[in-house]
């Protein structure tokens, strides 16, 4: 009788026992296929000829996924651009094209099994959509970049697919080289340097100081702007520092623009420069491992301008200069200025096609003159144009994308220009970083 009873009471706990175990399952279940909301993304800005890119997305998913649950047709990327200095900010708004799509870990590294997705997209020179900085009224600046990212499939299967995500909400950016640079400020009577400064790792021998001068666009308060409008942070790129065994880099940014006169712009002075000289010595100063025998200087337009004013003024100090497009127009430099300068060792470069400051009038006769009275270190590059040199960016009939014919300081940012020096050829940087005030 006693065995009747137990058996009954043993089916219905199994019963029981298998209906908890289901409903557990299946609530379990329908949880990991509830969309995850609560996500977000990070961007990846990277600086190229032409300036700052957003390459790619990095998506936090909510939860591990498998190498290969990731196409470029898992999500869509939509991003708006608008600029708060303008009457009507948006600039522009539309979808990026995906060109790859993988599962990674939060730094973006591919991965075998990762909680998060790596869109990247595609850029270009006209790829404007791409940009994070716009171009208005003679001054560029980071604007308000927005993206919307959208699943439009399914990420795996079963119990563990994800579906129906939409994120907006940036968690942070990545600005590779440019993140490598401390911003800082000091000030000089009246006037006040915000800068960006890289730092070669300790190695117990004096370094030489690369300092950049920015153009017009670049003044402000911002001091990773001069860093990324163009490609001036490939001086801290581990093919530029091998040349000189590592260097520091340091960029000071003008509030107003290099060229701006006590008389007018461009007047042959500049209400910086007596602070400019003063920031320099004291960086030197500070910063025990530079070498002051190898203190170089350059910069582009209004910092060409600018270059050329410090070697004017400060010939002694400076081991080597290398304006490019420079802005100090021939016509300001008398000859005893021209004799001052003559024992600086320095590279010019520019472009024919420049319709802002035409190499005519600026930078090819000031180069002759300095010739003329006996110069012995004194080099020119000047291009036909400004042109992509990566094959990676044509125009529609195939020819290589050509820049502004002003943007020759793509050429030195990617150590192309060259001359042949005892029968050999030379580049830039090479030539650079061979220079010292004890070797004149």
């Amino acid at each position: 009788m006693s065995k009747r009873i137990k058996n009954p009471v043993r089916i219905v706990m199994l019963l029981i026992l298998t209906a908890a175990v289901t409903l557990s399952f299946n609530m379990n279940a329908a949880a990991r296929q509830t969309p995850v909301r609560q996500t977000n993304y990070r961007t990846v800005t990277e600086i190229f000829d032409w300036g700052a890119a957003s390459t790619k997305v990095i998506i936090d998913l909510g939860k591990p996924v498998v190498q290969g649950s990731v196409s470029k047709d898992t999500f869509t990327v939509f991003v708006s651009r608008s600029d708060a200095r303008i009457a009507t900010p948006l600039l522009e708004e539309g979808y990026r094209t995906i060109t790859k799509a993988y599962v990674s870990d939060r730094n973006g590294t591919p991965a075998l099994v990762g909680k998060y997705a790596v869109l990247e997209m595609e850029i270009g020179p006209n790829v404007s959509l791409s940009s994070p900085i716009n171009y208005y009224e003679g001054f560029n600046s980071w604007i308000d970049y927005n993206y919307k990212i959208t699943q439009v499939k399914d990420i795996g299967f079963g119990p563990c697919k994800i579906k129906g995500l939409v994120v907006s909400k940036h968690a942070g950016e990545t600005r590779k080289l440019v993140d490598d640079f401390s911003i800082g400020k000091s000030s000089y009577d009246d006037i006040t340097f915000t800068y960006a400064d890289y730092k070669p790792s300790k190695d117990h021998k004096k370094n030489p100081l690369i300092i950049w001068l920015h153009g017009w666009g670049e003044g402000g308060t911002d001091a990773t702007l001069p860093l990324s409008a163009n490609k001036s942070v490939n001086l801290s790129s581990k093919e530029i520092q091998s040349y000189f065994g590592g260097a520091y880099v340091l960029v000071p940014q003008a509030n107003t623009y290099w060229m701006d006169g006590f008389t007018g712009i461009a007047d042959g002075t500049s209400k910086y420069e007596k602070a400019l000289m003063a920031f320099i010595k004291d960086y030197v100063s500070k910063n025990k491992d530079i070498d002051p025998n190898r203190v170089y200087i350059g910069g582009c337009s209004s910092g060409g301008y600018m270059t050329m004013l410090m070697i004017r003024d400060y010939p002694e100090y400076f081991a080597a200069a290398f304006p490019v497009c420079e802005g100090l127009i021939d016509v300001l430099i008398t000859d005893e200025q021209i004799l001052k300068m003559k024992d600086v060792p320095i590279w010019f470069t520019a472009a024919k096609t420049d319709p802002t400051l035409p190499p005519a009038e600026f930078t090819t006769p000031t180069y002759e003159r300095l010739i003329d009275v006996g110069a012995k270190n004194v080099c020119y590059t000047l291009f036909e144009d400004v042109h992509d040199t990566s094959g990676l960016y044509k125009n529609a009939d195939g020819t290589a994308f050509e820049y502004d014919g002003h943007f020759s300081w793509i050429y030195v940012y990617n150590n192309e220009c060259e001359t042949t020096i005892n029968g050999k050829t030379t580049t830039i940087m090479e030539w650079l970083a061979s220079m010292t005030l004890d070797n004149r």
